[in-house]
């Protein structure tokens, strides 16, 4: 199965359904971006501190896996230069849509977040990755990647889910009740049964991974980057919740 394209119809499709992250912001978080007040989010529901962000006047900012009219349109707004590379077609379109709206510059660039290729070196002062990585069987060309079109100095703020969170059983969890089940890492394609995958494959359901932190943060430091911010977050409808937070936000810089 190539897992690139099953994910792309597979956001493609929760578009179409209206999923909660490809609903595009309003024109009144627009107007409040235009006066330096905004807020975004890198996991579910805590934003991000607004002393992460350099002076976003001028800053070269790739929104990586970052489609859904959310983000980019309020940075836009916020006077930076916006890329947003997404894999759904669906979810650029979001931005599109805001962009016009607004009368934003939004230059949006379909592709695998892990081959930024298409980008030179040290094209970018800032990448924005809210929580898309648990889409990708493999974290470490991801990091790679962004070390390699981050100027020096320049700043991946990203968002990750506690691999903790793969340990149980899916099923079960969502009935509130945690069973070990799981070994980490984890992937859907070759830890669900048969039975399971076919059930997401028929819901279309995107199919997810759970990495190591190993690969979520060492692979940052591998890659070059030096880690400088860190909160932890949470999905209130989730069991695992009750005990512990289930995701985690990192800011990273590359030297220089």
């Amino acid at each position: 199965m190539d897992i690139t394209t099953y994910n792309r119809d597979a956001w493609n499709n929760y578009v179409a359904k209206g999923n909660e992250w490809t609903l595009p912001v309003g024109p009144e978080r627009i107007a409040a971006a235009r006066e330096g007040r905004f807020e975004v989010l890198l996991t579910p529901t805590k934003p991000v501190p607004a002393d992460w962000f350099p002076d976003l006047n001028g800053c070269d900012l790739l929104g990586l896996a970052c489609g859904g009219g959310q983000q980019g349109p309020l940075f836009a707004a916020a006077g930076a230069t916006v890329t947003i590379f997404d894999n759904s077609p669906a979810q650029l379109g979001r931005d599109r849509e805001v962009a016009d709206r607004e009368g934003l510059d939004i230059v949006t660039v379909q592709g695998n977040m892990a081959d930024l290729s298409v980008f030179d070196d040290a094209s970018f002062d800032l990448v924005f990755n809210p929580c898309s990585v648990v889409f990708a069987p493999d974290v470490t060309p991801i990091w790679q990647e962004c070390a390699r079109v981050l100027r020096p100095g320049g700043v991946l703020m990203t968002g990750v889910t506690n691999p903790a969170l793969f340990l149980f059983d899916y099923e079960k969890s969502q009935r509130g009740e945690l069973a070990v089940r799981h070994r980490i890492p984890y992937a859907d394609p070759t830890d669900l049964t048969p039975a399971e995958l076919q059930k997401f494959l028929d819901e279309r359901e995107a199919l997810v991974f759970g990495h190591s932190l190993d690969s979520l943060i060492g692979g940052q430091l591998r890659a070059g980057l030096q880690l400088v911010g860190f909160f932890e977050d949470a999905a209130p409808e989730e069991a695992l919740t009750q005990f512990m937070p289930n995701y985690i936000a990192t800011r990273a810089v590359k030297p220089g």
